[in-house]
């Protein structure tokens, strides 16, 4: 038994609930278990909130005051929606229970001791906004060159850091697993972020990844402290632990201690997150850490029926790394079992997607109970054309409309000033790229632009080489100009005829931006697919303009969270990546583009992710609770490689036949 600590039902208030009564047997035993360390693993749609704010109540009801249970969740939402669940089942005030986020928790813990860290009380927490304000005034002030595409700009500076803070690595070290190109300035880097360091102590103030790194300093260099803590917190909950990175464990283990009173509840089939630092590890190797932990398997579904079941069953028995369960249904068999649809074609995959659902609207089903699921967001471009050609509803979860972000943005704005010269925004957007143009020195060249006969009638290659060398450029931008004018003159021929709309995008991606999205963008290698996919997209297209128009179709809103509640109820079809789908759920779900390379995605696997990549689809394929189609394109179009024959994720393939029905709608879409 873990310290002193018992647990003993209260007898000066009235229990209103009855713990076997409300739980099945495997959450009952998980929310009644004896202090100590427990590992809880709670499959997918098994009640895994419910488990844990019963736990909370337990404890409540058997005398445990608030103030000495610390719950640990990952989001705020979580923490909220827990905590009121827990003031509803038991009548005790929950307000002084120390609920939250990681972050959360560490802001409380260091405002009492922002000394012991380096910092004053009354430090301020920066957004990503400050954050990024700060990092400029950094390099501003660094005496370092940054006109050189080569060099980071403030956003992928704090990736950096904060991939090094949360990993515990050092800046080398993530240089060289995740930012390669940036090799020849990795001392740069490393001084940047010692001036970074000093100057958030100068002005007293903290990043979001110091308020987990802080924490865990003081706690690990102040033995009193973290005594106090210890006393104070008798009972630690953790939830979703297998998202937990290097800096979140050591925290959950300085607050619990060697012998305190732990409970971590999460799955191991879900560890999705390795990119941002998560290590399934910590999960599975939990009984290493803690050898008398007890585990509790939670594996009774309430949401799919035993159709969808089985297959996630046997997509996730191939992993070797797990902590083995079998997914139970707690609802009878469905209408129907998933269905594997191939199709011949991208263009055909989303006329399967789109018809089908309209044959389900037809079937009563509603909008918002339907939802598209793919791995990387350039897999929805045809998907999101189809639908608004369909007039059908969408709102995308897993960011952008495709059209609205930045990077498409940016090259489009190259083809429509070539198109349209006298197109300001797009020109103004244009030179905004290159280094030392700034707004004024933008409108000075617009206006000089103006003025030139390529501006106007004279749309031939000449009066546009003489235009755009011939330009006023700021000192520092002049040389990167040059290269842009360059790039500008190979969207048009002699005569000033528009090259192709594919060899376009093609010359922008290589002449300019490939290097500019380095240095700006901490996920350059999914922006750069996304461009990939628009150049194959744009083959469609002879002539500039009806692809711009076409791609303006698609211009939206930005829903890059995940949806709250009241937009999950709009009448709407879901789309959205895998990650963005964990936590949600839906009656009908279109698993699409399960074709090597794409879902599994290629570098996940080069580089030994392969089971995390079927965890992923284990995800997909929990989040449908009464339908699943699975398909791929046979043929698919790249850019530069013309027609390649598509092989289906052999973990489809090798799925026994008893577990789906095979579709042949090749020749129907």
């Amino acid at each position: 038994m873990a310290r002193e600590y018992q647990l003993h039902r209260t007898t000066d208030r009235l229990t209103r609930i009855d713990y076997a009564k409300e739980l099945n047997a495997q959450q009952h035993a998980a929310v009644t278990s004896p202090p100590g360390q427990a590992l809880v693993i709670a499959g997918a749609g098994s009640g895994k909130t419910r488990t844990l704010t019963y736990r909370v109540a337990y404890l409540l009801d058997n005398g445990i005051q608030p103030d000495n249970i610390l719950l640990l969740t990952f989001t705020n939402k979580a923490a909220r929606e827990m905590l009121e669940r827990v003031q509803a089942l038991v009548p005790v005030e929950t307000r002084q229970l120390w609920g939250g986020t990681f972050h959360s928790i560490g802001n409380r813990l260091l405002r009492h001791h922002a000394e012991l860290v380096g910092f004053r009380k009354g430090f301020s927490i920066m957004d990503r906004e400050d954050q990024k304000g700060l990092m400029d005034a950094v390099v501003g002030s660094s005496g370092i060159d940054v006109t050189s595409f080569r060099m980071p700009k403030a956003e992928v500076l704090a990736e950096i850091f904060s991939l090094a803070e949360n990993t515990l690595c050092d800046v080398n070290e993530v240089l060289a697993a995740r930012f390669p190109y940036f090799d020849k300035v990795a001392g740069q880097i490393q001084h940047l972020r010692e001036l970074y360091e000093a100057k958030k102590k100068e002005t007293n103030s903290m990043d979001f990844d110091d308020l987990l790194s802080k924490t865990v300093q003081l706690l690990r260099e102040n033995e009193e402290v973290r005594a106090r803590f210890q006393r104070q917190f008798q009972f630690v909950l953790v939830d979703e632990f297998q998202d937990t990175n290097l800096l979140q464990c050591e925290l959950v283990d300085l607050l619990a201690g060697p012998g305190g009173n732990l409970m971590v509840v999460g799955d191991d089939a879900q560890s999705i997150y390795s990119w941002r630092g998560a290590d399934v590890g910590h999960i599975l190797n939990f009984q290493d850490r803690y050898p008398k932990a007890v585990v509790h398997k939670i594996e009774v579904n309430y949401r799919s029926v035993p159709e969808v079941l089985d297959l996630a069953n046997a997509v996730i028995a191939e992993n070797r790394g797990q902590i083995r369960k079998e997914l139970r249904a707690d609802r009878e068999g469905g209408k129907m079992l998933p269905a594997l649809v191939v199709l011949d074609n991208p263009q055909a995959q989303a006329s399967f997607v789109g018809q089908r659902i309209l044959e389900l609207l037809d079937e009563g089903m509603e909008l918002n109970e339907i939802a598209v699921i793919y791995r990387a967001h350039y897999h929805s471009l045809d998907i999101q054309m189809e639908l608004t050609n369909r007039g059908i509803p969408f709102q995308i979860t897993s960011g952008l409309r495709f059209f609205e972000q930045a990077h498409v943005k940016d090259v489009a704005a190259f083809m429509k000033f070539v198109a349209n010269r006298q197109d300001e925004v797009s020109f103004l957007r244009m030179v905004r790229l290159v280094p030392g143009v700034g707004t004024a020195s933008a409108m000075k060249m617009w206006n000089e632009w103006l003025k030139s006969p390529a501006s106007g009638a004279d749309l031939g290659k000449e009066a546009l080489h003489a235009a755009l060398h011939g330009m006023k450029v700021p000192k520092k931008a002049a040389q990167v100009w040059e290269q842009f004018a360059w790039t500008l003159e190979e969207l048009v021929d002699e005569v000033g005829k528009l090259a192709l709309p594919a060899l376009m995008i093609r010359s922008v991606v290589d002449g300019v931006y490939e290097e500019y999205m380095k240095t700006k963008f901490q996920n350059f290698e999914q922006r750069m697919q996304d461009l990939e996919s628009l150049s194959s997209f744009s083959e469609r297209f002879q002539d500039v303009t009806e692809l711009l128009s076409q791609l303006a179709l698609l211009s939206g809103v930005d829903t890059d969270n995940k949806p709250g509640d009241e937009q999950m109820d709009k009448e709407a079809v879901t789309l959205t990546t895998a990650h963005q789908a964990k936590g949600l759920e839906w009656k009908v779900v279109f698993a699409v583009w399960l074709a090597d390379g794409m879902f599994p995605h290629s570098r996940a696997v080069e580089e030994g992710g392969e089971e995390e990549e079927r965890r992923l689809f284990y995800v997909t394929v929990t989040r449908a609770k009464d339908e699943l189609y699975l398909s791929y394109p046979l043929i698919w179009h790249q850019a530069r490689d013309g027609d390649v024959l598509q092989r289906p994720w052999r973990f489809v393939a090798d799925l026994s036949g008893e577990l789906y029905e095979a579709w042949n709608v090749r020749s129907a879409w």
